[in-house]
């Protein structure tokens, strides 16, 4: 049983050691997000508003760490900064216990978002240096599966925080959050080092900032990762306010959602190695995104186990556009990236994924709660708009390839 256990794991050391991290640092994220807000209301003494806004400000504030950040992982080493970068936002983690009121929440939760953007970056240009190009994708797909197995092993322990409801509770589970981040970022010492890029010696430090076409790319992407505040907002205030299913089909929904992608999200990635892959991926996406807004819509009715059947098809079809959507973001942000930029591309690429998850909330309750199924139909639209307007932006990348650039050795 042991030797067949091991051999589930990935033979590539560096991809190995990048399983075991990210399962340490996804169950300390589980454990953290299912008792942040809580324990800021009744242990910390913030409204369930201000830790909204708290937390919507650190979210904007963390936007501006990606590409800098990125550039740094490209100048000193990936591992380098991400073992960094890692460390010092376990640490911040524990200003948490310190804070008293809502200037101090704000200040660390922004901090830690920082640190946390700037985390991911270096975490992409990592795995484009330690990865060979083409299990780059199936690389992040894996990744993304145990980051679900992560997210759930997190959330079970932190009921145990929840059935006791006591500061001292909070404060245990947090104090292992920390010790969860900080095993994460050890782990990462296991992937061998990655030479810092050259030095450019001539034309801006950023030059993310003016590939046109991968901006484009990016900000489709950032579109269509709206979807993920469906699941997490919309659908759950949906289920409660216009429709007559049983409120627990939104439980049902989120473990529908997680196990699939546990299960088929490698393969969901095949196929998405190249940009063009990539791209049809994304344009699938679009159209099954748009199939599940219009079931989504369909739920609104007066039969609850109508509703509930159409919920899970929704969700169904919904999960299937995820997979899709997720495997051709990595396809064309590795694949369209100068391996001498690989961190900037990476944290430009993660940005717009940042900014769906800021702005999808206030904008989904709206439209789709406030109007009905127009506002369904009208996402459902967007998406498939974008979606289909993404190969097209891969060709116009392709043609803009490659850009060689004169360079000098790194300080390290």
């Amino acid at each position: 049983m042991l030797n067949r256990m091991i051999n589930l794991l990935p033979a590539h050391p560096a991809t190995r050691a990048l399983v075991f991290s990210t399962l340490a640092g996804s169950t300390s994220r589980g454990l953290f997000i299912t008792v942040s807000v809580i324990f800021f209301t009744r242990s910390v003494g913030l409204s369930a508003g201000r830790v909204g806004l708290g937390l919507t400000i650190a979210a904007v504030v963390g936007l501006l760490a990606g590409v800098p950040a990125g550039h740094l992982a490209d100048r000193v080493g990936p591992r380098r900064v991400m073992v960094a970068f890692g460390v010092a936002r376990a640490v911040l983690m524990l200003g948490y216990l310190a804070v008293h009121g809502f200037t101090g929440f704000v200040l660390v939760a922004a901090g830690v978002q920082l640190l946390e953007a700037g985390f991911g970056a270096a975490n992409g240009a990592l795995i484009a240096g330690s990865i060979p190009p083409e299990d780059r994708v199936r690389t992040r797909a894996m990744l993304r599966a145990v980051t679900n197995v992560g997210w759930g092993v997190g959330a079970l322990l932190a009921g145990v925080a929840l059935k006791y409801d006591t500061r001292s509770a909070y404060v245990t589970i947090l104090v292992v959050c920390v010790a969860l981040a900080l095993l994460a970022s050890s782990l990462v010492m296991r992937v061998p080092p990655i030479a810092a890029q050259p030095r450019r010696t001539s034309g801006p430090a950023f030059v993310v900032l003016r590939d046109r076409p991968y901006l484009a790319l990016a900000a489709l992407n950032g579109v269509l990762c709206i979807h993920y505040g469906m699941l997490n907002v919309a659908v759950p205030l949906w289920v409660v306010e216009r429709t007559d299913a049983p409120a627990w089909v939104v439980a049902v929904l989120g473990l529908l959602n997680a196990t699939i992608v546990v299960l088929f999200q490698i393969r969901a990635s095949r196929g998405t190695a190249t940009a063009e892959g990539a791209g049809v991926a994304q344009r699938t996406s679009g159209f099954l995104l748009l199939g599940a807004c219009v079931l989504y819509s369909l739920a609104a009715g007066p039969s609850a186990w109508l509703a509930t059947a159409a919920l899970v098809a929704a969700a169904v079809v919904h999960v299937l556009g995820e997979l899709r959507q997720a495997a051709g973001s990595w396809g064309i942000s590795f694949d369209l990236a100068p391996d001498h930029a690989q961190g900037q591309y990476q944290g430009m690429y993660g940005t717009g994924f940042a900014l769906a998850g800021v702005i999808a909330p206030a904008l989904l309750a709206t439209v789709v709660i406030g109007w009905g199924w127009p506002g369904w139909l009208l996402f459902g639209l967007i998406f498939a708009a974008s979606g289909a307007a993404v190969p097209a932006a891969v060709r116009w990348a392709r043609s803009t390839r490659p850009q060689i650039a004169t360079t000098e050795p790194a300080f390290v």
